[in-house]
């Protein structure tokens, strides 16, 4: 079936939520590799726990934080089990980091063949807009995209089909003509089982997550995008 489209995930797809390394080993030297992993793996677990919860809000709605409130809660949970001497400087330091994530060094090259080649490219985020605007700008991507999606519109963080949903609708091209790309196991895992034709990108040779699925295809970068196209 041909493929009309391509929808990336853009935390750790397109950016490396591991760029904030750097700084925060400047900050607190010998650090910086735990603060970073510690960090992301609360951020995801915020989310499933949110959307999985089924709790309602104040005004009866299902409960919700925004993507950002997500990733400062994760933060502030890493300084305080890492006994770190924090201060408000140090945290905003350390969330500014994600209007400048360090894109992968490929993203370049395979957004601007795609572009050339008519081929639509869309991210699906569980950012909030003000989140991944920044972050696409400051890696000159802004003119390479059909459509910037954020789960915010639906208040469900992935692996929700509401959240996924967002392509297809927004796109009006059906999931199984949309291949969707995350180098997140869990997240292309999701995407198949969803209906898109999915690609992890498995930079780091991980085994597969063992849910009894697999994505369309696997590659070792985003150059693998374009093999799969072709």
């Amino acid at each position: 079936m041909p493929i009309c489209a391509v929808v990336f995930d853009a935390y750790g797809t397109l950016f490396d939520v591991h760029s904030v390394t750097t700084l925060a080993d400047r900050l607190y030297p010998g650090h910086g590799t735990a603060i970073s992993v510690l960090w992301r793996d609360k951020q995801l677990e915020y989310t499933r726990i949110i959307t999985m919860s089924g709790q309602a809000s104040a005004q009866g709605v299902p409960y919700y934080q925004p993507f950002w409130d997500v990733t400062l809660a994760a933060l502030r949970y890493t300084a305080e089990r890492l006994e770190l001497d924090w201060s408000d400087e140090a945290e905003s330091q350390l969330m500014t980091e994600y209007h400048r994530l360090t894109a992968f060094p490929e993203c370049s090259d395979v957004l601007a063949r795609l572009n050339s080649d008519g081929v639509p490219a869309a991210i699906l985020s569980n950012g909030d807009p003000e989140m991944l605007t920044p972050v696409i700008d400051h890696a000159g991507f802004t003119d390479l995209f059909t459509d910037v999606i954020s789960v915010a519109s639906v208040r469900r963080f992935k692996t929700d089909d509401a959240a996924y949903e967002l392509g297809p609708a927004t796109l009006g091209i059906p999931a199984a003509d949309l291949l969707f790309v995350s180098a997140n196991c869990w997240d292309a895992i999701a995407a198949t089982w969803f209906g898109y034709t999915t690609m992890w990108i498995n930079r780091n040779g991980h085994p597969l997550d063992p849910f009894g699925a697999q994505p369309t295809f696997t590659g070792t970068s985003l150059t693998d995008v374009l093999s799969v196209l072709a």
